[in-house]
């Protein structure tokens, strides 16, 4: 099953929604605020695209977080970062069973066998 991982009012989100409809693929949508971040799943996602890559550090959100909180980062306090604050992490994240792609980006999209 191809997932999409993200939030409902996310511009990035709204356009791989938008491209993987346009194109009749079937999708979950997961709704990272509400949908509970698996430890489990957080860790392959940083194995596949990198701990630092998952965290938008232009967020308002990230800037929320006090700097205390976001020095001295790694992948285990990433992990727990975003799952505390699941809006820090950039989005969307396409996981496709095999694949996974990390905001929306067409031309990777179009190079999944979806």
């Amino acid at each position: 099953m191809i997932r999409i991982y993200g939030i409902r009012n996310c511009d990035a989100c709204r356009k791989a929604i938008r491209w993987l409809r346009d194109r009749g693929v079937k999708y979950e949508f997961v709704d990272i605020r509400s949908d509970v971040l698996d430890d489990g799943m957080l860790k392959r996602w940083q194995e596949a695209l990198g701990w630092e890559e998952l965290l938008n550090k232009r967020s308002i959100t990230w800037r929320k977080i006090p700097a205390f909180d976001r020095s001295g980062l790694d992948s285990t306090t990433a992990r727990q970062l975003i799952q505390q604050n699941p809006t820090v992490m950039k989005r969307p994240v396409l996981d496709v069973g095999t694949s996974l792609v990390l905001g929306f980006d067409e031309s990777a999209y179009s190079d999944l066998d979806l």
